[in-house]
This record gives structure tokens, sequence and C-alpha cells, in this order.
């Protein structure tokens, strides 16, 4: 039994790694304090634990390994990437012409037109305006525009990395363009030397540009040649021209608040334009501002006052009528001194003063009584004894319309060319006390008709003259000839041509308002025909004079007992006549003249000093509303002229000549001729009168009484004629000078 048992309870500790003999006891695993697999099992765990270490220590160094081949390709990519931008630029810098051949451009000449004293009329030319030093200008000018456009200008070397960098990120961020890291140096190497064509080239090209002009200039001479040719909108190149357009002041006198709003204009100077929104551009100033406050070039008192008095823009900048006189100068400038090479100054005949006041008596009749007599348009011209014109309005308002009716518009005159009729029979012996009978007639198949239709029957030359009398003039017309008038005409300065025939009498010839004002000249200087000039001198901006109207000697195309008898008879115009609206406290005379259906009205006076031609019409030919030369353009004659010779001593009309008694017998023969010869014209801007036969009391024209004389065989003063005067096309074909990139950019 022993055995047995023995043999059941001793384990066999082959092949079995629990078993472990111990005496002859065995133990089984569950009577053991400890498990086996306790220890196992910390074993595991500490293994695993390594294990993860391990994988973490792994982990560590492939993230190392993946940022240090980052860094190392971007390093091979800075690299080439530097390569390709250096290939680059030597490509394009190669195409460019040698460095030492560089330099500045000469800026676009200014030409500045000035009045007979000095006051700005207008500056014409490419940039619109003259050069300002930088220490000429108003000082917050540079400091606006630094501080909204180029912040680091002062540090920069011309590039301006961090800025680059800035509206890269900005752009990337936003999606799309909205910043430039343009530095200045780089906008002024593009407006010198660049066109506007945004391609790989031309930055390039600007980029070197840039460096080259920073090295060859200082900060403050690049920021002055950037002001003074940087466009600012609406035609504007230059502080100066800007200045003036927006403000109606120099550069010199701009204000905080003014230098903002310039400033603002450079992001966008056409979009951003006060003169296209106002609204828009004084926000962009208000942004220029805050900059300027930020970079501490203003402080908050100052920023405070600069917002609550914004910039107030000019409306009358490019829209007075001394541009109608600007334009004409440009015009006739290239005759007397070829191209314009560098800045010039004119000074012109043109008394300011009295271009102000002629252009506001055109625009007060027509406002005043415009829409009720169907009147748009007005053109005044004055010019003295000497041919210097001293004012000239070619129309309302230039603004909305550059075409000067004064010199380029052709109308028919009516019977403000009678004159000339007259003078004709007076040479060919007539004199202002001969007869004739105001009465209809018919030549072929015209009828002249008196305005009204109304006849005086046996009347003076003088008396014709004076009441404007169509029958008589016709009648003159066909004594004396046609080619007799259209000669007479021609030799007083009419430069147009004109039709050799009967109805000639009448003006219906188109003529300007400039030549017929000037062919009246020499009625009021003693015979003369002067040479009619706006330009006294041409000067360059270092005072070397290019040209100079030295007056010269002037012509004598009418003797002088003409002088005096068609003086003598104009005079009635003024003081009994169709123009007693004209009549002041000065000797004068002249003649009104409307044409068919009031289509044209005029009046041209003259008293000693100056001869004034005023027009009233409207451009498309349509009739006015029973307009005569003796309504509107007598009243706008009289305001100018009593302005124009305020303070200045009265001086009588040059020629005399005395009048028979009435009854007399007046022989149609040539009067003895007066052999004194009077001097030609005093210069501009002398007041010496033309030397002259002894002065003369005005006599004013008689109207002969027609009860003495033998009427028409109809027994009356009156007639119906049913053939009005020969219409012709009213206005004729304008003449429009070529539009100049001046024009475009203005909007005008």
């Amino acid at each position: 039994m022993a055995n047995r048992r023995d043999s059941r309870i001793e384990p066999s500790f082959e092949g079995s790694p629990r078993a472990k003999p111990s005496d002859g006891f065995s133990v089984s695993e569950e009577d053991r304090v400890v498990p086996a697999n306790r220890k196992s099992a910390a074993k595991r765990k500490s293994a695993k634990a390594k294990s993860r270490g391990r994988g973490r220590d792994r982990s560590q160094r492939g993230l190392f390994s993946i940022f240090g081949r980052l860094l190392y390709w971007c390093f091979v990519f800075c690299i080439w990437g530097g390569i390709a931008v250096a290939g680059v630029v030597v490509y394009y810098g190669a195409k460019m012409p040698a460095a030492t051949t560089w330099s500045i451009p000469d800026r676009a000449p200014n030409i500045k037109i000035v009045s007979v004293d000095g006051q700005l009329i207008a500056n014409r030319g490419m940039s619109g305006g003259e050069a300002v030093g930088l220490n000429e200008m108003s000082p917050y000018i540079p400091e606006a525009v630094v501080a909204i456009e180029d912040r680091r200008f002062y540090s920069h070397f011309g590039i301006d990395p961090i800025g680059l960098t800035r509206a890269m990120v900005t752009n990337v961020l936003g999606g799309h363009f909205s910043q430039g890291g343009s530095t200045l140096t780089q906008q002024l190497a593009k407006n010198l030397f660049l066109t506007p064509d945004r391609t790989l080239e031309r930055k390039v090209q600007e980029v070197l540009l840039a460096l080259w002009l920073e090295h060859k200039h200082s900060k403050d001479q690049i920021l002055e040649m950037y002001l003074n040719r940087v466009y600012f909108g609406s035609g504007a190149y230059g502080v100066e021209a800007a200045s003036r357009r927006y403000f109606g002041k120099s550069a010199r006198d701009v204000t905080l608040s003014e230098a903002a709003l310039l400033a603002g204009l450079l992001k966008a100077p056409s979009r951003l334009s006060p003169a296209r929104d106002p609204k828009a551009a004084e926000e962009r100033a208000q942004l220029v501002l805050a900059a300027m406050r930020e970079e501490g070039k203003i402080g908050d008192k100052e920023y405070k006052m600069a917002l609550s008095a914004p910039a107030t823009r000019s409306p009358s900048y490019w829209t007075g009528s001394e541009n109608y006189v600007a334009d004409t100068v440009m015009e006739e400038l290239p005759d007397l001194i070829g191209d314009v090479r560098g800045d010039i100054i004119i000074d012109t005949t043109v008394d300011l003063t009295l271009q102000k006041l002629a252009e506001q008596s055109i625009r007060r009749l027509i406002d005043e009584s415009g829409k009720k007599l169907n009147v748009t348009q007005g053109a005044l011209v004055s010019i003295d004894d000497s041919g210097a014109v001293r004012a000239m309005v070619g129309g309302y308002d230039y603004s909305t319309s550059q075409f000067d009716r004064a010199s380029e518009a052709r109308r028919q005159p009516g019977s403000a060319f009678k004159p000339f009729v007259y003078m004709a029979a007076l040479e060919a012996g007539r004199t202002p006390d001969s007869v004739r009978n105001d009465a209809p007639i018919r030549i072929g198949k015209w009828t002249p008709e008196n305005y009204g239709g109304k006849y005086y029957g046996k009347v003076t030359l003088a008396t014709a003259l004076a009441k404007s009398l169509n029958s008589v003039a016709a009648q003159l017309t066909m004594e004396v000839g046609p080619d007799a008038v259209v000669e007479a005409a021609h030799r007083m300065g009419i430069q147009s041509d004109l039709q050799s025939n009967t109805s000639i009498a009448l003006g219906t010839s188109e003529v300007t308002p400039l030549e017929l004002t000037a062919a009246y000249v020499p009625f009021a200087n003693g015979g003369y025909e002067p040479d009619i000039h706006f330009i006294q001198r041409v000067t360059t901006a270092s005072g070397k004079v290019l040209y100079k109207n030295n007056g010269g000697s002037a012509p004598r195309v009418l003797k002088a007992d003409i002088v005096g008898m068609m003086n003598s008879m104009m005079t009635g115009t003024v003081e009994v006549g169709t123009a007693k609206k004209a009549a002041f406290n000065w000797p004068s005379a002249g003649k009104t003249g409307t044409s068919q259906n009031s289509r044209d009205a005029w009046f041209v006076g003259y008293t000693a000093n100056l001869t004034t031609g005023v027009w009233f019409g409207n451009d498309d030919g349509s009739p006015m509303k029973k307009v005569t030369g003796g309504a509107l353009p007598a009243q706008a004659w009289h305001e100018f002229m009593v302005a124009a010779h305020e303070g200045l001593p009265v001086r009588p009309l040059p020629g005399t000549w005395k009048s028979t008694p009435p009854d007399t017998v007046v022989p149609d023969e040539i009067p003895s001729a007066d052999n004194s010869q009077p001097a030609p014209p005093a210069p501009v801007g002398q007041s010496t009168p033309v030397a002259q036969a002894p002065a003369r009391q005005a006599r004013p024209a008689q109207t002969v009484d027609a009860d003495g004389f033998d009427m028409p065989s109809d027994g009356g003063t009156t007639a119906s004629v049913g053939h009005p005067v020969p219409p012709g096309d009213v206005g004729g074909p304008k003449k429009r000078r070529q539009t100049s990139i001046l024009d475009i950019l203005s909007g005008g």
C-alpha cells in the first residue's frame, strides 16, 4: 500500500518546468505565497515599458529627421531660387542700356500764361504746372505722401523688403491684389523710364532703376522729383498743377487737410479725384491724416482740426473764360518760338480784371434772360488801339464747351457790317450829309426791308446809319459796287471770305467776333490797322527772352477825314440811334447788328481807348425771341466799358468833321483831305493818344423831316414787303481745334 501511495504522490521532474524536488515533498502552485506568474507579469510590463520608450525615441528621432530634411530642402530651394532670380535679373538687366548712359529725362515743360499785371491765367503743357522745390511747397505735402505711401522712405535703399513682404502676405490672405510693395523710388523710376505694363521684365527693370536713383540722388531730390511729376488725376501732373486744379491756389499755400487730400489721390488718381467723387476723396484723406498722426507728423489737435475743416474744392479751375485766351495763346505760340523745350512764361496783353468783368456780364445777362429770350451763348472781345487784346470771352461756360465763339465761330454780322458800306461810300465822294430816299426798293428779286417795316423817306447818311436803315445801305452798295465794299472790309481787317453781292450791305457774309471787332479798331485809333495780338513777351524760367512784341509800325488804312466822318456818324448810333443803351460818360461810337430772325445780335463800339465787340446767339443757329443788337449786346458792352474806363481821363474820338447846315446843298464829292498825319498807335500799356486834329464836340445824327421831300408813289412811310433779306447758313462750320491730352484728362 505504501508503495502504491509513494508512487502516486512522487512527481516526475523530467519534462516538467514547474516541478522542483524538495526533500520528497511537492507543493502545488496554488499553495505558494507569491505566485510565479506575478513575477513574469512584472517582467513583461518592464519589457513593454522599455519598448514604448524605444518607440518614443524612434518617433522623436523621425520628427527631427523630417524637420531637418525640410530645412535642408528649403535651404537648397533658397539657393536655387536665388540663382534663378539672379539669372532673371541678369537677363533682363542685360537688355537695358548701360548704366553709364542713364540720365533723368527732362520733365515735360510747363507753359505758364500770365496776365498783363502778372496774374496767372493758366498753365498749359503735359505737366499742367510749374516745378516747385521741396523747400518751397507746403511741408504738409511731403509729410502726407511719405506717411501714406512709403513710411520707411528715408530708411530703405530704394526697395523696402518689409513693406514688400507685408503686401505679399496681405494679398495672399485676402485672395486678391489689394496692396503694392513699391516704394516711392520705384514709382518714380516707373514714371521716369518705363511703361505701365505689368510684366516681370518691367518689374525687374524698375528695381534696378530704383537702386540707381538711390545711388545717384539724395532722398530729398528723389521726393522732389516724384512730387513734381506724379499724376494727381483730372489732368494734373505734379503738386503745383494739382493744387491749382483742386484748390485754386499754389502748392506753397496748401493746408494740412488739402495736403492729405492730395496724398490720398496717389492710390487711384482718376477714381479718387474730387472732381469725380468728392466723398471718396475725403474718406481717403481721413486715412492719410490718421497715418500722419500714427507716424508722429501731426498731433491730436492738428488731426482734429483737419477733420473738422476738410479741404474745399475749387469749382472754377479750368472753367473760367480766361482759358479761351490760353487756348488761343497756345495756338499762336509755335509760330513765335517753335518747339517748347523747357518751362516758359508767357506775358499776355489780357487784363484779368477786365476779363472777369466781361465774363460776369455775359453770364449774368444769359442767366437772367436766357430762357425768356431763348439765348444760350455770348461772346465778347476788347482790343486797345495798339491791337493788344485786353479781354476775350468765347462762351457762356468754358467747362461745358471749349469751342471759342469769339475767335472761331463764323456768324452773320447783320447791320454791324454796314460801317464798311458807308466807308466805301464816303471814299467814293459821299458825306454824312448826303441824302438818300429811305423807301422800299427792289434789286432784282430782292427787296431789302427795314426792321419793323418802317421807312423814313429822305434822310441823311448820318441818320440812315444811326437808324440802321437797310434800304439806304443797299442803295449805297449798288452805287459804289459790292467789290468796293469787300475791299474796304478786307483793308480794315476782315479776313474771312466775303461774297461780292448786293446783300453784303446787310451783313450776309459770315465773320468771327474777333475779326469784326479788330476791323473797327482803325476807327478808334485814327485810321491805322494794328497787328492784333495776345502775346507781349515769352521768357524762360530763368528770364531769358525768347520773343518780344515791339509794336512796330501800323499801316494807315483810312484817311483822317474819313475817320472823322465815320466817327461822327457812328456817334449818332450811341446817342440817338439803335445803341442808346450803350451810352456812358465817354465819347463813344459803334454799330448794332441783327441777322435774320434774330439768330445773331451784335454791338461793336469803341472809345479812344478800347474797341469792344459783343455777340449773343445760339450754337445751333436757332432764332432768339426778338433780341436785337441794341438790347443784350448793348447792355453787356455798357457794363464792360464803364468798368474798363473807371478812373481814366476822358479822351475824344479821333478825327474832325463839321456838318453842313440842313439848308445847304450837299454835293456828292470827296471833301478836302486832312493833311495832318496822326502818329501810329501807342505801344501796349501806354496811354499816349493818337496825334490828331483838335478835338471836336460829338455831333448827334440828325433825322431829316420827311414831309419836305417827295415820297414814294404809294404815299406811305411804311410798306409791307414780301421778300425778306436772303438767309445765310447762320453760324457756319465750326472750326474745332484738335483735342489735346489735357482736354481728355480734365473731362472737359
